[in-house]
């Protein structure tokens, strides 16, 4: 059965900029390219029925484009196992909206709510065999990391199907943001 997510997909120029990394942390397993995103929400293992009922509810979000930006890089847990190594997105108060609207909108249709406290972030590499030394000196050489802001104007419920060879992530859907005038692509629900 396939997992869900939602996330907001990020521009193909800094997907590429973030691969550049790969060669600086020996032992990490690096996130494909294709596959960096920031999750606004992780559902989980769902049934066809949730999953229709999950399109339908997305369909009711409505936001305005808003402008993100990317910075910092640090890892999970804090202390000195990592685990995960990311990329910090800037505070913005459109993200947190919008996450809160879709955690209501979730819990609707009976999706258990969050327990974390939502943490954006873009997950660059998994962590196994990295020294928390090289880690360390990473995060100090990328401390300062900053690209320019992209916009946001569309959503995605992906859902991921875990294989020998890694996850694979298929478009289910996906909100476009409201107001954007008389373009459908924006303005409509789609459904893939």
């Amino acid at each position: 059965m396939p997992r869900l997510f939602v996330a907001i997909d990020i521009p193909d120029q800094i997907k590429e900029a973030l691969t550049q990394f790969t060669r600086e942390l020996p032992g990490a397993r690096w996130v494909p390219a294709n596959q960096i995103h920031l999750t606004l929400r992780f559902i989980g293992e769902t049934g066809p029925q949730a999953l229709a009922a999950i399109k339908g509810a997305l369909a009711g979000i409505h936001f305005p484009p808003f402008q993100l930006v990317l910075q910092g890089a640090g890892h999970f847990p804090p202390g000195k196992h990592p685990r995960v190594l990311w990329v910090g997105v800037e505070a913005n108060p459109r993200l947190m909206e919008l996450y809160r609207d879709l955690e209501l909108t979730l819990v609707e249709v009976g999706i258990p709510p969050e327990e974390r406290p939502f943490s954006p972030h873009l997950t660059l590499a998994r962590l196994k065999t990295s020294a928390p030394g090289a880690v360390g000196n990473f995060e100090a050489r990328h401390g300062e990391l900053t690209f320019a802001p992209f916009e946001v104007c569309e959503i995605i419920l992906y859902s991921s199907v875990l294989t020998s060879e890694g996850a694979i992530h298929s478009r289910e859907a996906s909100v476009g943001c409201r107001g954007m005038g008389n373009n459908p692509n924006l303005d409509t629900f789609l459904t893939h």
